[in-house]
């Protein structure tokens, strides 16, 4: 256990910021969760926690009380996101070697609701001054000598990056999916998801603060994410808790936008057309949503969602979309914290599969690899018990200054084509190879 922390909230000149958080991106090592102009950076590092195995989410929720039950706190704006936060990430499986993780930061800038500021957190026994919050966050923003270099402009200087497939060979994968598909006609289950990963190479050197900005402004519908190497974007909401307000965004059944290419009329409703009248799309969307909102209910005391799914808009692909609103309810005075919901909600079938063990079951058999933090929950939380959490989908992990791991997956059910999924992977893959300037 860490000493007490002490934690100074502050409010922020709006002007320090014109273009929003996406302009507080300047360090690899940056900690990260925005979407448009608003959400949360972070810098330095006041504490840590890790853990493995199945409890990983339940000693993480334990150690994180113990922490702000003791911390100090002075909180001038009192919002969602102020005080003491710690970003996280989470493995995907419970059997996994990736040590799942939360931490502290020292300096925290938060915009949300045009309202923006400044959080020093530390266990350090000086005092904490508005003053001394604002030169820490100057000092974090100055240039970082041991950054990787810019990544050149692609239509200027060819990039030199490579790729190369990761556990599964692009054949060896259209089997996994044949074989998935087969299990599925069985009865044994009703959808897998399947993902496999590709390494790129980029001579150059990987510059996370690049690829962040690049993810940032290009997926504005999404929540740029960076935790401890792990980046993305991702399109999907786990569980965002305000209070006793819980609400998800749920996905599935996907569109490669390039596939609209010399369509009549306006592309959009391609994607109605495509999307909305697949029988295969709506039926994989439906069982994500009962997935979520079957292990949803025991918190809930109301709860609703769209009757019909929505087309959910990205550069990259259409999905189909829907929002879940819960209130959540009380127990013996207290409600549920965000990691205890995510205990309960995670793996939704969105990115595993119903039913849930047999599907990992399957995952473990076919993938021929540990997802790590792939399609794990990756977010932040606050002493209040406020806080967003996506699922890691649309993301790499940078394994070194040169080297980056994607990953991407697809469900699986029975009308499922082998040479379709394949293609729908390179899909998404398409937001972190153009974020590091490579073509595909």
């Amino acid at each position: 256990m860490t000493s007490t922390l002490r934690t100074l909230t502050v409010p922020l000149d709006g002007e320090s910021a014109p273009e929003g958080l996406p302009s507080y991106l300047v360090r690899d090592d940056v900690l990260c969760w925005t979407r448009r102009e608003a959400g949360l950076v972070g810098f330095g590092e006041a504490a840590r926690f890790t853990a493995t195995g199945p409890e990983r989410f339940l000693e993480a929720d334990i150690w994180w009380r113990h922490l702000v039950i003791e911390a100090d706190i002075t909180d001038h704006v009192e919002c969602p996101g102020t005080g003491p936060v710690a970003f996280g990430s989470f493995a995907f499986s419970k059997a996994s070697d990736h040590e799942s993780r939360l931490i502290v930061p020292e300096i925290v800038v938060g915009v949300r609701d045009g309202r923006a500021w400044l959080t020093q957190i530390t266990a350090d026994d000086g005092e904490l001054t508005e003053a001394g919050a604002f030169a820490a966050l100057k000092g974090w923003l100055a240039p970082d000598p041991g950054a990787a270099v810019v990544l050149p402009d692609p239509a200027a200087v060819p990039n030199q990056a490579t790729l190369k497939t990761g556990s599964l060979s692009e054949e060896d994968w259209m089997d996994a999916v044949t074989a998935g598909v087969a299990e599925i006609r069985t009865g044994k289950l009703e959808k897998l998801v399947l993902a496999r990963d590709i390494v790129a190479t980029v001579p150059e050197g990987v510059n996370a603060a690049e690829v962040l900005r690049q993810l940032a402004e290009r997926y504005r519908e999404c929540w740029t994410y960076g935790v401890d190497g792990l980046v993305g974007a991702t399109p999907e909401m786990l569980i965002q808790v305000e209070g006793r307000t819980a609400q998800a965004r749920v996905l599935a059944g996907t569109l490669d936008r390039r596939d609209a290419v010399g369509e009549a009329g306006l592309p959009l409703d391609y994607a109605e057309r495509v999307l909305a009248g697949s029988e295969k799309q709506r039926h994989e969307h439906e069982i994500a949503i009962q997935s979520l909102t079957t292990q949803l209910a025991p918190f809930s005391e109301a709860m609703n969602a769209h009757d019909e799914p929505f087309i959910l808009e990205l550069p990259n692909v259409w999905h189909l979309a829907s929002d879940v609103k819960a209130e959540l309810t009380e127990v013996e005075g207290h409600v549920p914290t965000c990691l205890a919901l995510i205990n309960a909600l995670h793996p939704t079938a969105a990115v595993c599969g119903t039913p849930t063990q047999v599907a990992g079951a399957l995952i473990r058999e076919l993938e021929h690899m540990d997802r790590g933090p792939y399609a794990g929950p990756v977010g932040w939380l606050d002493a209040a018990g406020n806080g967003e959490w996506g699922i890691a989908l649309r993301g790499a992990v940078i394994e070194s200054p040169t080297t980056v791991r994607l990953y991407a997956g697809c469900g699986i059910v029975e009308g499922s084509q082998p040479e379709a999924e394949l293609a729908e992977t390179w899909a998404k893959f398409r937001p972190m190879l153009e974020s590091l300037g490579i073509s595909n």
